[in-house]
């Protein structure tokens, strides 16, 4: 587990606490339409403020490039964020300068303030350190509850850490503690599901895993490319034929590594990719050479029930099968509701991440069950590919 401040162990009585947050939540016409990561940072300000300090909020916005852009103005969420916190927040024009600080030396013990789009400044996502230490100038602690953007080494996410007394805020903690458990020092046997329509953007994801897992579970268009590379026809899937030899290597490296690799063994297949269309389910060896494989089968997914009622911990990353559209989102949705049900039984350790992990396991009615569901995206990637995620050794270096 890594070792870092968290809250807890911080004093914060009388400082500003600049917290560096991610609100960086969908928009339409002025309005915040998901809440959902404004009301994940609402602990960590709430236990700041618990502990004496006020909480100055440093988060970005989409992507200006470095240039002020009145549409990514952070300003736009502070009533959502009001709504979350129940209570006013005051807002700065700029994250750095005359605004902030005209803006952080009126606070109050008690109040919340935001500050503008840190990456309105070029020095942001430069890392640079003369804008790192215009921010630090700020607060008199810093505390990091973004785990979602501490795969990027920017100046609010990592140079702070550097110059700061620092810690962890909540969702960071649970977090990476979340990931321990799944990973880090994880109860085995240990099940990896792994979906998605590429090997290729997830060749650093698998190379790990099978090191790492007991259990590594194929699914979606990747299986197809798996199959390929074992002499199955797959018909008109989806696959990368090119990736046939990389495929062979790692499951090769599974047998090297005693990682027992799960791939379909029987399938469903349509001649149209649309809701609805007419499909069969066939052994996976019997692809028509007009079909595409859009889900893998019933028997398959009783076969990866099985294994994972013999497992301990799941860690669960992309669907297993077009789940966007029905009926090609059986097999997700019942191996999901199966994690769900263990999880739920006190016998597995279950932790998701990825957009479309996270929708799947929505539309599966089976993600409040899951033990942990990150919000992370790219950061769980990286985290699960074995990857430095820059904000958090950062948050190891800093003095405690």
């Amino acid at each position: 587990m890594a070792k870092f401040n968290t809250i807890d162990d911080m004093d914060l009585d009388g400082k500003v606490v600049l917290t560096r947050v991610d609100v960086n939540v969908p928009v339409e016409d002025g309005q915040v339409t998901d809440t959902t990561r404004i009301d994940k940072i609402v602990p960590t300000v709430k236990d700041i403020q618990a502990k004496g300090g006020i909480p100055v909020l440093l988060a970005h916005f989409d992507r200006p490039k470095g240039q002020r852009v009145e549409g990514m103005s952070l300003r736009q969420i502070v009533p959502a964020l009001e709504a979350a916190l129940g209570q006013p927040v005051v807002f700065a024009d700029d994250c750095i300068g005359g605004p902030a600080k005209r803006v952080v030396a009126a606070l109050q013990p008690g109040q919340v303030a935001l500050m503008e789009n840190t990456r309105f400044h070029a020095g942001e996502e430069q890392n640079d350190g003369t804008f790192a230490a215009s921010l630090a100038a700020l607060g008199g602690a810093y505390v990091n509850d973004a785990f979602s953007a501490a795969h990027r080494a920017h100046a609010s996410t990592e140079g702070l850490a550097r110059l700061m007394y620092a810690g962890a805020g909540r969702l960071m903690e649970a977090e990476l503690k979340a990931l321990d458990a799944a990973l880090g020092d994880p109860q085995r046997p240990v099940m990896a599901v792994v979906g998605g329509a590429k090997v290729s953007t997830k060749l650093d994801l698998l190379t790990n895993l099978v090191e790492k897992v007991d259990h590594l579970v194929i699914g979606g268009g990747m299986a197809n490319t798996f199959m390929v590379a074992k002499g199955v026809e797959v018909g008109k899937s989806l696959a990368e034929r090119d990736m046939a030899d990389t495929a062979r290597a790692i499951l090769e490296k599974a047998d090297a590594t005693g990682c027992k690799i799960h791939l379909p063994v029987d399938i469903v297949v349509a001649r149209e990719f649309k809701a609805g269309a007419a499909s069969e389910t066939l052994p996976v060896d019997q692809c028509p050479a007009d079909a595409m494989i859009l889900d893998a089968g019933p028997e398959t997914v009783e076969a990866l029930r099985q294994a994972m009622t013999a497992c301990k911990t799941l860690i669960w990353n992309g669907p297993l099968g077009a789940f966007e559209i029905e009926p090609f989102d059986a097999a997700t949705n019942a191996a999901a509701r199966a994690a769900a049900e263990l999880t739920a039984q006190g016998q597995l350790v279950s932790v998701a991440g990825g957009g479309d992990t996270v929708a799947a396991l929505n539309k599966a009615g089976a993600a409040e069950e899951f033990t942990f569901i990150s919000t992370a995206g790219g950061a769980f990637l990286e985290w699960m590919e074995g990857k430095t995620l820059p904000g958090v050794a950062a948050l190891e270096a800093a003095k405690r």
